[in-house]
């Protein structure tokens, strides 16, 4: 999947919300109308928590999903890229934040091949200035020549060009805006390229000096802390295979300071469980030098003190929560994946250019929903919809059923309807589609 072409590359920024006031019209609210019934039809959006096949198999009514549209970090994947995972795991259906996570286990490889150590405290250092200002290179191979040969590397990774902020984060990213055919999967052949944020806000500070070419260490250890259960285990199988895809080529290449990367995985669960602290602990008594992960903001929150106080390197394929922009981490927690600030610009635009003049939102109570509707609603308003235009409303992803938070979207009989959620997304869709107001036609 995601063979979409790059068919929106310019920048976004809230500009685009102007369409607001000059698109679509309305019958009582701004909503489109069917031409056929008159009926109005509700645009359904989600974002990557749910924008995948996986939401899919849990409808078997064909067309339940084909008006719901949405967001997800992502790039055009090249074929090679994605063979080579099937190559790993064959049965992949999806492959988000797989690109994240291939990046985040080269990155720190490149590294500890540059600070010519494999304890984190050393290599974290160099991350950020790995990511730009240097010779671009695209593979582990490409990269440690250049260390090698004394210069100075700019990794532009499968997920894009990365270029790092001073916080360890992406300053710009790509999004693609995905959509579901009416066999309830991803159309892939729709499926366009956004850009948001800007490069021109990656850190300067390129990092300390490389160590001399030839330099050698105990081997690195890399931890992976990824969700095999749980509300996100399917974003599972194609991180798994990411990570394991990368130790495999850096190891090909020679691994790191002359000896192979070691990856020990370990499952993250969710928030609603304690796996995550369980697995951490393994991880640290195993002294690993870095865990890839978690997926789940929230879980990463549960966990990040415990890694980065114990002087372990964190880097997550997926958080995206903002929380972690400012959060004291002792310069040892990084994220391949564009905080939700860079996700909400995008699909603020991708709801004002469908022309919605009032939009509600429901969205997982936790740091990566909350996050996600909060600056989403923000970038909406700076765009020109006002505040009572939108309403928002938090759920508890635990809950025996959504029918109270389903009938507050049908009540506010919205033009659209965000849904930011993982797993428990399909049944409150399911809601949506009951009442009337879902993505089904």
């Amino acid at each position: 999947m995601r063979t979409g072409t790059f068919a929106r590359a310019t920048a976004l920024s809230g500009a685009a919300l102007l369409a607001l006031t000059a698109c679509g019209g309305s019958d009582e609210g701004g909503g489109t109308a069917d031409g056929a019934s008159g009926e109005k039809l509700v645009n359904v959006y989600g974002t990557d928590g749910n924008m995948g096949n996986a939401l899919g198999e849990d409808f078997s009514d064909e067309g339940a999903l084909v008006g719901m549209s949405g967001t997800t970090p992502l790039t055009d994947l090249s074929g090679d890229f994605t063979d080579r995972l099937l190559a790993v795991d064959p049965d992949l259906q999806d492959y988000n934040y797989a690109g994240e996570t291939y990046d985040a286990v080269i990155l720190t490889a490149l590294a500890a091949q540059a600070a010519g150590s494999t304890e984190a405290t050393v290599f974290a250092p160099y991350i950020n200035g790995l990511t730009f200002g240097g010779e671009t290179c695209e593979t582990f191979t490409a990269c440690k020549a250049i260390i090698d040969a004394g210069g100075n590397v700019d990794y532009d990774g499968v997920s894009g060009p990365l270029s790092f902020a001073e916080a360890g984060e992406p300053a710009e990213a790509s999004f693609g805006i995905l959509q579901f055919g009416e066999d309830n999967l991803l159309a892939d052949d729709d499926t366009e390229f956004v850009i948001a944020g800007d490069a021109a806000n990656a850190a300067t500070d390129e990092g300390p000096p490389y160590a001399p070419a030839g330099a050698t260490g105990d081997p690195l250890v890399i931890g992976t802390l990824l969700p095999l259960t749980g509300n996100l285990a399917f974003l599972g199988p194609p991180e798994v295979a990411a990570a394991e895809l990368a130790v495999n080529e850096i190891n090909e290449a020679g691994g790191v300071l002359g000896q192979p990367v070691q990856l020990i995985e370990g499952d993250s669960g969710d928030a609603s469980t304690d796996t995550a602290t369980q697995t951490v602990d393994r991880l640290l008594q195993s002294n690993v030098d870095a865990i890839v992960g978690a997926a789940s903001s929230g879980v990463s929150l549960t966990v990040i003190d415990s890694i980065t106080q114990a002087g372990v390197l964190q880097i997550s394929p997926a958080n995206t929560s903002d929380q972690f922009t400012e959060y004291a981490d002792n310069g040892l927690y990084f994220r391949t994946a564009p905080p939700d600030t860079l996700q909400a610009r995008a699909l603020a635009d991708l709801i004002a250019e469908d022309g919605n003049n009032t939009v509600g939102i429901l969205a997982i109570n936790d740091p990566y929903g909350t996050g996600l509707a909060e600056n989403t609603r923000d970038n909406l308003v700076a765009g020109g919809l006002s505040e009572d235009s939108i309403k928002y409303v938090t759920y508890d992803p635990q809950a025996a059923n959504f029918d109270s938070e389903v009938q507050q979207m049908v009540d506010f009989n919205p033009d659209a309807v965000v849904v930011i959620g993982f797993e428990e997304s399909s049944r409150i869709i399911q809601g949506l589609n009951a009442q009337g107001i879902g993505p089904q036609r």
